[in-house]
């Protein structure tokens, strides 16, 4: 296995309006916007890919994290946008075979222009985004403190605390830890 040297969010600013998106869902082939995903209790947008060793750690607790927050009102929305000539693993036909295989409850959307990922700063997968109902930034950073090789359980605590807050109507502390990951695979500059 080829371990890549791991990138950290760039930790977009807490109060940011969440940038709009239309980008098709590899799953159904729809197109889905951020007004189609967006809830009135909180947003989760998270940039996953299939290849990603960080992302492969995660995965189970994403569906998880999905299946236990969406109950409660929590849109979830992943959205891959690496360059599938370099990373064929994260083709669309392959983000589809993943979201059924692992049984994602959230659109897996294809940013194949990473034109969404510019305007999120999105660095590395995964990297993780909160927004509140009117579409701010509440939450930017890691799932929880696991990695890869630390041994540590993966729990998605840190994701949890926050839309904790949120759900009781509390304010999501502003000390947050940025997620570390596979740097988001650029195309290359033409």
């Amino acid at each position: 296995m080829v371990i890549m040297p791991a990138v950290e969010s760039n930790m977009f600013p807490l109060g940011k309006q969440a940038p709009p998106f239309a980008l098709t869902n590899v799953v159904d082939g729809r197109l889905v916007r951020l007004d189609d995903v967006k809830s009135d209790v909180a947003t989760v947008i998270m940039f996953i890919c299939n290849h990603c060793p960080f992302v492969k750690h995660v995965q189970h607790e994403l569906v998880r994290l999905a299946n236990d927050y969406m109950p409660k009102g929590v849109s979830f929305v992943a959205i891959n946008s690496n360059d599938v000539e370099q990373y064929p693993d994260d083709s669309p036909e392959n983000m589809k075979k993943v979201a059924e295989e692992l049984g994602y409850p959230f659109p897996y959307l294809y940013d194949e222009t990473q034109e969404v990922a510019r305007a999120y700063d999105a660095a590395c997968t995964p990297d993780f985004y909160i927004f509140d109902r009117e579409l701010k930034c509440v939450y930017r950073g890691q799932l929880d403190d696991s990695r890869p090789s630390n041994g540590i359980p993966v729990t998605g605590e840190s994701i949890r605390a926050a839309l904790d807050a949120l759900l009781a109507g509390r304010p999501v502390p502003e000390h947050q830890k940025p997620s570390i990951g596979c740097s988001i695979k650029w195309k290359p500059s033409s």
